[in-house]
């Protein structure tokens, strides 16, 4: 199993991002992840695509994962993609043709992704599952960074994992040192980690005692 950590620059320091994001790949991050929120599909209001274009410009190999809470989505998707992203999720609740919206990020040259809230049924999945590289499964509603997981949700993983296991299933929303292995146990390989790392006094410390614990898993 390939574990990868996708430290979210919500929780960075804004005021410094181009620093945070070059500290935190070299702290061993696999990817930086983009919540990107417009203020309508969530109450919140963060990037736009001119944040990717320019870390890429300073950064021309950064791996960058947007998650698209925004509504409608494919003017966006294809503007991330004209940026640069390497990965799109988008929420099927926020586009009127699921398919095709996932077919526009495979057809610009990015993985696409699912996006489930906690509450959304994972029999969305069916008729979609052939279009999707990985599944993004929400532990906390959408919106805000620094929340705490809803525990309830981490009995999806297993379930989603046993119905579709060719798929990468990442989880977003209160990861921790103290959690990553319970989630990984389940199911996941992917794991969005955004106030656990950004809020920590050393990143690679942090990053380091996540992939222990995910080592443990591996050797167990």
């Amino acid at each position: 199993m390939t574990y990868h950590i996708l430290p979210s620059i919500l929780s960075a320091d804004l005021t410094c991002l181009g620093d945070e994001v070059e500290s935190v790949m070299n702290a061993g991050a696999d990817f930086i992840h983009f919540d990107v929120m417009d203020n309508h599909y969530v109450p919140n209001l963060t990037f736009g695509p001119a944040f990717c274009e320019a870390f890429l410009k300073r950064f021309p190999k950064l791996p960058i994962d947007v998650h698209l809470m925004v509504e409608p989505v494919d003017a966006l998707i294809e503007a991330f993609a004209k940026a640069g992203a390497k990965r799109i999720s988008i929420h099927p609740d926020a586009t009127i043709h699921l398919d095709r919206s996932l077919k526009l990020i495979k057809d610009l040259g990015c993985e696409a992704g699912l996006v489930l809230n906690p509450a959304t049924p994972i029999d969305v999945l069916t008729w979609c599952a052939h279009k999707l590289d990985f599944i993004l499964i929400m532990t906390v509603n959408p919106g805000f960074g620094g929340q705490k997981m809803i525990t309830e949700i981490i009995d999806k993983i297993p379930q989603i994992h046993k119905l579709y296991p060719q798929l990468d299933l990442c989880v977003d929303g209160g990861v921790t040192i103290d959690n990553i292995a319970t989630l990984a146990r389940a199911g996941a390989n992917q794991f969005v980690a955004g106030a656990a790392v950004f809020k920590s006094k050393n990143y690679k410390e942090t990053i380091d005692a996540m992939r222990k614990q995910l080592a443990n898993i591996k050797e167990n």
